[in-house]
């Protein structure tokens, strides 16, 4: 049984380019050093999320994850035990959900929009991360993330920007910007970024 040394918390805007920092991460280090867990598979099912004035499903508010669930298997995963649960395909007709098996490990690092905004998960965190981008940098990278990974039209992309994700992001994350302990300017490449993050990683599996 591998119980966790430490829990490091990131999380960004969304097009900050947090998930591909920890996507790239994971070239880095083996499952039995780092255990990655992702927000983006705790979204409640389509037809819970929440709807606007316009009808359009918000999927970028904090009720649109389980959060109980999520922080529940944080837990479980830095008391030394595996979790399983399923892929989250974000409505992709293109792509299938398949299961998800992930092993603790002495670091473990969690991602996503709202990690700090929910007191139960921000209180579980040894190190907060915050990746941090401009706005237009932003929507270039969510209009080239949803139309490819997600099959979302380009209308929609805007639409949930400047409706959902902009007006999320100014009452869910960005107060938590001065409480991080290290912030990732992501303006322009990645690569920096996990450089950062990769060095840290490894410090802690060191100690």
């Amino acid at each position: 049984m591998t119980k966790a040394k430490y829990v490091i918390g990131i999380t960004g805007g969304s097009g900050s380019g947090k998930t591909s920092i920890v996507h790239r991460i994971r070239d880095h280090f083996n499952e039995n050093e780092l255990c990655i867990l992702s927000q983006d598979n705790y979204y409640i099912p389509r037809e819970q999320q929440q709807i606007d004035e316009n009808g359009i499903q918000n999927f970028d508010l904090p009720e649109s994850i389980d959060l109980d669930v999520f922080v529940k298997d944080v837990k479980t995963l830095m008391s030394g035990e595996s979790i399983k649960l399923q892929e989250y395909v974000f409505n992709n007709e293109l792509k299938e959900a398949g299961t998800l098996v992930y092993h603790p490990a002495p670091v473990i690092l969690v991602e996503g929009l709202f990690v700090y905004h929910d007191k139960r998960m921000r209180e579980l965190f040894d190190y907060k991360f915050f990746v941090d981008a401009p706005e237009d940098v932003k929507l270039i990278r969510r209009i080239k993330r949803d139309r490819v990974e997600r099959n979302y039209p380009l209308d929609d992309v805007l639409y949930r920007f400047e409706h959902h994700v902009t007006p999320s992001y100014v009452q869910y994350i960005l107060p938590y910007k001065p409480q991080c302990d290290m912030i990732i300017n992501n303006t322009y490449s990645y690569d920096k970024g996990i450089d950062i993050l990769s060095s840290f990683i490894k410090s802690k599996i060191i100690d």
